[in-house]
Formats: C-alpha cells, sequence, structure tokens
C-alpha cells in the first residue's frame, strides 16, 4: 500500500510539473497568471446551455471577477459572482459543502475555467505571484523538510547559493529552522502545514489562496496556526482569499467574510469585520467576535433555506 501511495505522490507532482510548464503557481512553487483585463471565453462541453447571466470576478490586487461556472453534467455551480478584492485584503469564503468555494479559488488560479465573465488583475505584479495552499500539504515523504520547500525553487531553476537563503528565511518565518533536516513521517499535522506554507513562502507571493489549510487539524493546532498566520500575513503584506467551514476561524481572520450558498453557488453577504489587527485572545472572547459569528450563522442559514 506504501508503494502505491508514494507513486501517487510521484504521478501528483509530476502533474503539478506539467502546470508549471504551462505557467501555473501553487504552494510547491509553479507559476500561473492571468493578463491584465483578460476575459476568458472556454467554449461549453456536452452541449452545456448558454448561461443567462454573464458575471465578471475582479480580484483587487486589485482583482475584479465575475462569471459563471458550468459543470459537465449542465449544473450551474456559480452564479452571479460580482466581485473585488482589494490588495492587502484577508477575505474568507464560507459555505456549505457543495457551494463552489474550492471551485471559485481553482477559477482565480487558473487550475479551472470558467464558462463565461472575466477575471481582471489590475496588477501585473500579482497576478504573476500567487500561490496556492492545499488542505493536504502534499509533502514528498522521502525528502527532508529542507528538500520539500526546496522544490519551486529547484523547479524554478533558482541557484543554490539564493535557494539557500530563502529556504533558511523561510523555515524561520514558519518555526521550523531546528527541523530542517526532518523527515514528514517525524513531524505532527501542524509541522506538516507549517512545512507546505514555508514552502509558499519561498517563492515571495502577492496572493496567497488557501483551501481550507487547517481543516483537518485539531482545534488547539487549528487556533495556533490562526495566530501565526495573521502574523505572516501582516509581515509579508499578502492579499489572502481563504476557504473554510469554519465561522469562527472566517471571524477570528478575516477583514470580509463572504457567505455563499448552494445551487447554483453564489455570494449571499459580504460583511466587514471592522476590528484592528492584531487580533488577541480577547478578541476571540468579545461580545463583538460573539456578534460577527452570529451574523455570519444568520447570513449562512438564510442563504441555505433561500435555495429550498
Amino acid at each position: 500500500m506504501k508503494i502505491f501511495k508514494h507513486l501517487g505522490l510521484v504521478l501528483g507532482l509530476f502533474g503539478l510539473f506539467a502546470l508549471q510548464q504551462l505557467g501555473a503557481q501553487t504552494s510547491i512553487g509553479f507559476r500561473f497568471g492571468f493578463s491584465a483585463n483578460n476575459v476568458v471565453r472556454e467554449p461549453l462541453e456536452n452541449n452545456e446551455p448558454t448561461p443567462q447571466i454573464r458575471p465578471v470576478i475582479q480580484l483587487g490586487v486589485p482583482l475584479e471577477i465575475r462569471l459563471n461556472k458550468f459543470f459537465a453534467n449542465d449544473i450551474l455551480a456559480l452564479t452571479n459572482l460580482n466581485l473585488t478584492i482589494s490588495a492587502g485584503e484577508f477575505v474568507s469564503l464560507v459555505g456549505t459543502s457543495c457551494c463552489g468555494k474550492s471551485t471559485l479559488l481553482r477559477i482565480i488560479a487558473g487550475l479551472t475555467n470558467h464558462n463565461s465573465g472575466t477575471i481582471q488583475w489590475h496588477d501585473l505584479t500579482a497576478q504573476k505571484n500567487l500561490s496556492f495552499v492545499f488542505q493536504d500539504p502534499a509533502l514528498m515523504p522521502w525528502a527532508t523538510v529542507r528538500e520539500n520547500v526546496r522544490l519551486p525553487l529547484k523547479l524554478a531553476r533558482i541557484p543554490k547559493n539564493m535557494a539557500d537563503l530563502a529556504i533558511n528565511k523561510s523555515l524561520e518565518l514558519v518555526g521550523l529552522a531546528k527541523f530542517a533536516k526532518s523527515y514528514p513521517r517525524q513531524l505532527s499535522g501542524g509541522m506538516k502545514m507549517r512545512v507546505s506554507i514555508a514552502r509558499t513562502l519561498v517563492t515571495s507571493p502577492t496572493v496567497l489562496l488557501m483551501d481550507e489549510p487547517f481543516g483537518a487539524l485539531d482545534d488547539i493546532t487549528r487556533t495556533q496556526l490562526n495566530v501565526e498566520l495573521l502574523n505572516l500575513w501582516s509581515q509579508q503584506s499578502w492579499t489572502v482569499i481563504f476557504v473554510t467551514h469554519n465561522i469562527y476561524e472566517a471571524v477570528y481572520l478575516s477583514n470580509r467574510v463572504l457567505v455563499m450558498a448552494p445551487r447554483p453557488g453564489r455570494v449571499v453577504a459580504d460583511i466587514v469585520i471592522d476590528q484592528p489587527y492584531p487580533r488577541s485572545e480577547e478578541f476571540r472572547n468579545s461580545l463583538v467576535y460573539s456578534q460577527y459569528c452570529q451574523q455570519v450563522a444568520h447570513e449562512l442559514s438564510h442563504g441555505i433555506m433561500g435555495q429550498e
């Protein structure tokens, strides 16, 4: 079974290497991007109906997004999306399963096409420096922490001396400098996710897309990594788009929480969390935090009931 597991990981990494050749960047350093004012109109497949609404997505790095997404079985996955995300924002997407959160993230990343609409980047630098952190750390089990973090730099053919400096800095930022020679099997779940984040840091991204990166972790580790993520966000001046099912996590982390409802996937509320950073444990225990969580929960419930 271990052989098949390792073979699957090898094939997965090979696939990500292929993405790199197409110009994409994920959390292990593969690059992708959009042209300024690019309008992607993919031909519909399998006799899909023509969408009636043609929204655009703009991610305000600034990036603007308006789009529709159909799956091959004619299911309308996303509709009426009309978003602007500004540079330096921390925006969370919250919703039930099958509401299109991860699909939207992958469309922004260029890993999935949309059927109509536009994605407009207003900062050419931002569009070329985008990284994706998945829920699974996807570490190479045969490689040390250091070599896992090195992978995107190796694929980009960065000289070893320059790569070593970047790796050292990245590991220091996530608190893993003492574990550089350790192997994934020797790490806890939280430490593995820190390696994944370090692998992202080493590419110096401007935009960070995170698809439930802490979803499989226990609450204590998750809370600790939330704090560490906000510290890194503050230091690195990222624009973060963060997918989660956890209302409390979303409110704690975000400038804005976008509440999504399913069938079809759509944004039903855009809630501004008007509280200063850094956010301490005192904020988690405050009345205002509780009120924001209740507001998100209410909008989420209302959105689900509205589609029944």
